[in-house]
């Protein structure tokens, strides 16, 4: 008899935030055949949760991820991690920072150790955890930091579109500065490696977006274009890459170009976010690209302003379990 595959790791997330219930919410609409998962949270903090939005979710603690197969058909598997503070929805509390970015930490070194097969990541505030010393622009820097990786990559996910951005937190004046050919090359290369890995595709097809309007139009729009988005290409296809460009912005994402390519290039972080977006906000999957681990999120943010009225919609979440329980059987395979 099999032992039942390692279940997916989800962490809290902020916890004034909107994390918990639609971790709740996900388990309420578990399906046959989908991957059991069990979350780093504050027990009592979920169960008071459930109570107050009336979701009829049992809570079991555990002490170990192999536990999750025998408890998640009748209740959430919950590694029980407590907070300094209660919780209180909509309102940020520095004194949980600790409890957030252990959550996440431990989450990895499960799946380091092979107690788990993915991580999946709720929504930080970043405010909080900046108040607290958090040294990192957001989750994607921490996981490369703790997983010993040097250049991790953020790709959104829908149905449809892939998109990836070359510069990501940065100010839009600071994400000209630094795009080079030499972070469009190694964006485009870990990209090309994880197409082929993770999500199986012998010969990926990248498409890279311009920096300006028309991709500089012959230089009328700018030389950035032709002295650096260009010859990134070129170096690519160079080395056996399937990739073009630059394509103008505007072209990009239309129903017919996003048929032609299984990733999107981009050269900053609205370029890539808005049209995945304005798309499916509700299904978007942030995956990072690069670790030695699977990892995935929602697309979204903590949503303060709704948390705790239980409107919040856990599809994005639900969404990024499926991709990292896909992406992580498929690593596994290779």
């Amino acid at each position: 008899m099999s032992l039942p595959p390692p279940p997916l790791a989800v962490t809290m997330g902020e916890p004034a935030g909107i994390g918990g219930e639609i971790t709740l919410m996900a388990w309420l609409r578990r399906g046959d055949g989908e991957a059991a998962f069990c979350t780093i949270d504050d027990a009592d903090r979920l169960a008071a949760l459930a109570s107050a939005l009336a979701l009829p979710v049992p809570i079991r603690r555990i002490a170990d991820p192999a536990e999750t197969a025998a408890v998640f058909a009748e209740a959430l598997p919950v590694l029980h991690r407590p907070l300094a503070r209660p919780a209180q929805p909509g309102r940020l509390d520095p004194a949980n920072a600790g409890a957030v970015i252990a959550a996440i930490a431990e989450a990895v070194r499960l799946v380091q150790a092979g107690a788990a097969a993915a991580v999946v990541t709720n929504p930080i505030q970043k405010k909080a955890l900046y108040a607290a010393g958090f040294a990192f622009p957001g989750h994607t820097e921490y996981l490369a930091d703790v997983t010993g990786s040097a250049a991790p990559v953020m790709m959104l996910a829908i149905p449809g579109l892939r998109v990836v951005p070359v510069t990501v937190h940065l100010s839009l004046r600071q994400a000209i500065a630094a795009v080079d050919v030499s972070a469009i090359v190694t964006t485009a290369r870990i990209v090309d490696d994880a197409l082929r890995r993770d999500f199986g595709l012998a010969r990926p097809r990248l498409r890279v977006a311009g920096l300006n309007p028309h991709a500089g139009e012959d230089g009328a729009l700018g030389e950035e274009d032709a002295a650096i988005v260009a010859p990134a290409v070129a170096a690519l296809r160079n080395a056996g890459i399937d990739a073009d460009g630059p394509v103008p912005p505007d072209a990009l994402f239309t129903p017919r170009a996003r048929a032609g390519y299984d990733a999107a290039i981009c050269m900053y972080h609205d370029q890539a976010l808005i049209p995945l977006k304005a798309l499916d906000v509700d299904h978007g999957v942030n995956i990072t690209l690069g670790l030695p681990i699977v990892r995935t999120s929602p697309d979204h943010g903590t949503a303060l302003d709704v948390a705790g009225t239980g409107v919040a919609n856990p599809n994005s979440l639900m969404a990024a379990m499926s991709m990292a329980a896909a992406l992580a059987r498929q690593r596994a395979a290779a």
